[in-house]
């Protein structure tokens, strides 16, 4: 498996350093330890949709064909990342590089939510790679990361975005197994994110640490009294930034089951979004309802 050396990073955090030289269940970068896929969408104008133009996948990664379900938006490819697996072990490396060309559209999800199981060694990563093409959208929205008590997680997720494209992504992250006791019991989970122009221009960084065991989780700054958090990055046009704005952050006037807020990025190229709530469904409707705003308000511009 030397040749999936690239889905180790190379930038783990300080965090993950004590852990770093231990053997896990299984040794880090066997067979089944590592996780890779490379997807290519692009726009197919005999077609009239957009298609998947290249796969290559290592299990525990994979997708089947796109599906076309949305009347609405018929050409818009929906595609569902899937593993086999249980969950996230410890000494498990993925990657996921996805990229979209040629004014492709497409909703990209999981098949449900990542379970990152308790660790007593080591610990896992995720790198996620997306270029987002000029005059692509892309969607990409996964279920929920569930940390169960004494797991460590590091996921790095990059992208590169075309001035003339659109990005709309977001992570969830629930307190744990909540049914089990398990409330904040998890030891580090890392959020790290960059996004960059088609110059290779930095757009934004954007950092996320959270180490219950060492943190006050309920504390004001923090979490407050929720329980639940989801991060949304949009990159997309100037010119639809401060609409967006707008619009957005009516959703969270005089609600009572979620707090939150979106904020401009820096070089105005889109939006930050924080959800907070008890309700991990509370967020993924609220989620999918700022997707929806996004694609009336960009979708429209966009040919085909």
């Amino acid at each position: 498996m030397t040749d999936l050396k690239f889905c180790f990073p190379e930038d783990v955090p300080s965090q993950f350093a004590s852990f770093d030289g231990k053997i896990s269940q299984m040794d880090v970068g066997k067979t089944g330890k590592i996780g890779f896929l490379k997807l290519t969408l692009g726009f197919d104008s005999q077609r009239n949709k957009t298609i998947i133009t290249e796969q290559r996948s290592c299990v525990p990664l994979y997708v089947q064909r796109a599906l076309y379900y949305d009347e609405s938006i018929p050409s818009m490819a929906h595609v569902f990342v899937l593993s086999p697996s249980g969950g996230v072990l410890q000494g498990d490396r993925y990657r996921t590089d996805i990229e979209l060309k040629n004014g492709a559209m497409s909703h990209i999800t999981t098949q449900g939510a990542t379970r990152i199981y308790k660790m007593n060694s080591n610990y896992a990563t995720q790198m996620i790679n997306l270029n987002v093409g000029k005059d692509c959208y892309l969607e990409f929205l996964p279920e929920q990361l569930i940390p169960y008590k004494n797991s460590r997680y590091y996921q790095k997720a990059t992208f590169k975005v075309d001035d003339s494209a659109t990005l709309v992504y977001s992570e969830t992250i629930v307190p744990g197994r909540v049914a089990m006791g398990e409330l904040f019991d998890y030891d580090v989970c890392c959020l790290k994110t960059l996004c960059y122009d088609d110059k290779q221009e930095m757009k934004f960084h954007d950092n996320c640490i959270l180490e219950p065991k060492k943190q006050t989780m309920n504390s004001l700054g923090i979490f407050g009294n929720r329980t639940v958090l989801s991060m949304m990055y949009v990159v997309t046009k100037k010119e639809c930034v401060e609409e967006l704005y707008e619009i957005i952050n009516q959703i969270f006037k005089d609600n009572d089951e979620i707090i939150g807020g979106a904020s401009i990025l820096p070089n105005n190229s889109g939006l930050s979004v924080r959800i907070l709530s008890n309700s991990s469904e509370v967020n993924k409707i609220t989620v999918y309802n700022i997707a929806q705003i996004i694609r009336k308000q960009i979708i429209h511009n966009v040919k085909h």
